[in-house]
């Protein structure tokens, strides 16, 4: 009952109208930032630090706070619509967000993302509310051996993202790895694959790779394929039907839940936790043959999972002091620019400012549905724009997202690169998100193989020996046999119903 109280109090200062409006420019900035690739809620969170110390710490963190989940969202509406991810975390959303908008369905694929990020945020937050201390605990236990068995996990998504041919997809994983590799290396300081080019040694920017790989090579597809728009069908509805929320319901608990929970561990990005809660997804579907085709539960899925990780981020951040990502990191900044040190004195000392923060973040949840549901027609029409203008649109978009990242025209033609890599990998049909996964997951995965082995003296028993590594590993390992038999048999299925053996890309 206190903690309610707590929140009683929080909503009375968050629904005041100067907090109510930081929350809706919060919300609104960060819808914004989340749809230009390359931007990023990072980058404006830290330009607009300054202001906080202007506005107050209660007015300037809700609106710092509604930036960053509000950016959560806006990276799936020209995911779905242009297949531009604006993050990384909206790249499973594309998988199929972008097929249903070439089939005309782009206004409910809208409309069950802006559903899904809701129910997902605000399950994140009741969380938040209830149970930081509890869980905040438990992911203090993850050492190097538990997060390098997490990421062990992760890679196993590989599997179901290879298409039809496994050996592809492991080869791509392969080679995004190594990508992942290139700059200064994590012991030793020794310079990797640089081959003599000085930007490499700083390493390859996911943002780049992300634009070059997505963005920069559907447009060339396009301007080979001479598409007239994007969207092949007519738009037929803007919102999802009642039906169509409630199948896609399951989905956004499942994600949800995924999101939550990975969300609390330091370094588990959304980005991580989209793509387990997509490969979540098609293990649990009776049709995983439709992902990749035009399945709005892979809309639901991590569009849920994204905002319920932005949401669970807070719990560490706000009970121990730890950030679980980047952005967060730098939230952490605005804290101590302010006075404010997180950790559990905080919840004693400043009670008053804690709450307001997590109440105003149902608020904003609530907010990013009332801006974003009005806008699914203006943002469908976007699928109806002659591709002729839309094509230029899209590259100088690219562009500017790419050189934004570190000014830099590098960053630029890394992203041109990748985007003839793309074009030639889906022309002959090898499966790109295998090569991302591996290169967002790389760092981590090598970071924490290398603290456990100095943790253990070289001994790979550590992996086996503590409780929680173990249960991960074999977990993984039965994931990996599952991926594979249903791998086999949603082929065998497609083929049993073409009447001839197809390819199954993703």
């Amino acid at each position: 009952m206190e903690t309610l109280s707590l929140l009683l109090d929080g909503f009375s200062v968050a629904l005041s109208p100067t907090n109510i409006m930081m929350a809706l420019w919060g919300a609104l900035i960060g819808t914004l930032v989340g749809m230009l690739p390359g931007l990023g809620p990072t980058s404006t969170i830290a330009i607009l630090l300054p202001v906080t110390t202007v506005l107050g710490p209660t007015e300037g963190i809700i609106m710092l706070a509604g930036i960053y989940y509000g950016s959560m969202y806006g990276g799936s509406t020209t995911a779905i619509l242009l297949n531009i991810p604006g993050e990384v975390s909206a790249v499973p959303t594309s998988l199929d967000g972008y097929p249903l908008a070439k089939q005309g369905r782009g206004g409910p694929a809208l409309g069950i993302a802006a559903i899904g990020s809701f129910v997902a945020g605000t399950m994140g937050v009741i969380g938040l509310v209830f149970f930081a201390p509890l869980l905040a605990d438990q992911a203090l236990k993850f050492g190097s051996p538990e997060y390098f068995a997490l990421m062990f996990l992760a890679l196993t998504v590989i599997v179901n993202l290879a298409g039809a041919s496994l050996i592809k997809g492991l080869i791509m994983g392969l080679f995004g790895y190594l990508l992942s590799m290139t700059g200064i290396g994590l012991t030793g300081g020794q310079v990797r694959f640089s081959f003599g080019i000085e930007p490499l040694e700083a390493g390859i920017d996911i943002i780049s790779v992300v634009i070059g790989l997505f963005a920069i090579s559907e447009v060339i597809k396009g301007m080979e394929e001479n598409t007239k728009s994007i969207a092949v069908g007519k738009i037929t509805n803007i919102y999802p039907k009642f039906k169509e929320i409630r199948e896609n319901s399951g989905a956004m608990f499942r994600g949800g839940l995924v999101g939550f929970f990975l969300g609390l561990l330091p370094g588990c990005s959304a980005a991580v936790t989209t793509f387990l809660a997509y490969d979540l997804e098609k293990k649990v579907s009776k049709n995983p043959e439709r992902f990749g085709h035009g399945e709005m539960k892979g809309v639901a899925a991590p569009e849920a999972a994204n905002n319920a990780t932005s949401s669970s981020g807070f719990i560490p951040l706000l009970a121990l002091g730890i950030p679980s990502s980047t952005t967060l990191a730098v939230l952490l900044a605005g804290f101590m620019l302010n006075g404010l040190t997180p950790g559990p004195t905080l919840f004693e000392e400043h009670s008053e400012f804690v709450w307001a923060v997590i109440a105003s973040m149902f608020v904003g949840n609530v907010m990013l549905l009332v801006l974003n549901l009005p806008l699914i027609g203006l943002w469908a029409k976007l699928t109806k724009i002659p591709y002729g203008i839309m094509g230029p649109v899209i590259l100088i978009l690219s562009f500017v997202g790419a050189y934004s990242i570190n000014n830099s025209l590098f960053d630029v033609f890394v992203a041109i690169i990748f985007g003839v890599i793309g074009y030639f990998l889906q022309k002959y049909r090898w499966p790109v998100v295998p090569l991302l996964l591996a290169f967002v997951l790389g760092p981590m995965f090598e970071k924490s193989f290398i603290q456990s082995m100095a943790m253990s003296k070289g001994s790979f028993a550590i992996f086996f020996t503590r409780p929680i590594s173990l249960t991960i590993l074999l977990l993984a390992l039965v994931l990996f046999v599952v991926s594979i038999v249903m791998m086999k048999r949603t082929k065998s299925r497609v083929k049993d119903a073409v009447g001839s053996d197809v390819e199954i890309t993703e």
